[in-house]
């Protein structure tokens, strides 16, 4: 192990734990109701008040994989308190970058709570989980795992937990 590789591992422990900022979401009816077109729901749940209630829901719920993109589509300048650090993965994969070699989506997951619906004000607090390398087939893979606790801003109960996971590979 190079010295340059033994002091990158050395900055991958480091953020583990590290927050990566939080951030307050509004869920609202048409982007739930166009997420769900885009994932390829025909259910009306996703659609229809009615539906949805007598589906056994008490507003729309947004299809299970929204949180992925929930922050796109709820996430208001205005809403946001401004406070948040610098996120420490960034700073990190930021060398990796410099250097080339490809960027992936790994996995995603989400831990539900209680289900989301439209009208919900979320609030996520987001920190890194766990930062490693693995070598494969002669390459590095730099593994970057976030994780965020979205809460209902009124109750300040949990309602669900996101897992992503990014990799470089040079």
């Amino acid at each position: 192990m190079t010295d340059d590789t033994a002091t990158f591992a050395e900055t991958l422990k480091g953020i583990i734990g590290k927050p990566t900022g939080t951030s307050k979401v509004v869920v609202e009816r048409g982007p739930v109701s166009h997420f769900a077109d885009a994932v390829g729901s025909t259910s009306p749940i996703y659609r229809n008040l009615e539906a949805a209630r007598a589906a056994g829901f008490d507003a729309i719920p947004a299809p299970p994989t929204w949180p992925f993109a929930m922050e796109f589509s709820g996430k208001f300048e205005e809403d946001q308190s401004g406070d948040s650090p610098p996120n420490p993965m960034m700073a990190a994969m930021g060398s990796l970058i410099a250097k080339g070699g490809l960027i992936l989506h790994g996995e995603q997951e989400f831990v539900y709570h209680r289900q989301i619906e439209v009208g919900d004000v979320l609030i996520g607090e987001g920190r890194i989980a766990d930062a490693y390398q693995k070598e494969s087939k002669g390459k590095v893979m730099t593994f970057f795992v976030s994780e965020t606790s979205w809460s209902d801003e009124r109750t300040g109960e949990p309602v669900v937990t996101s897992r992503f996971n990014v990799i470089h590979r040079a």
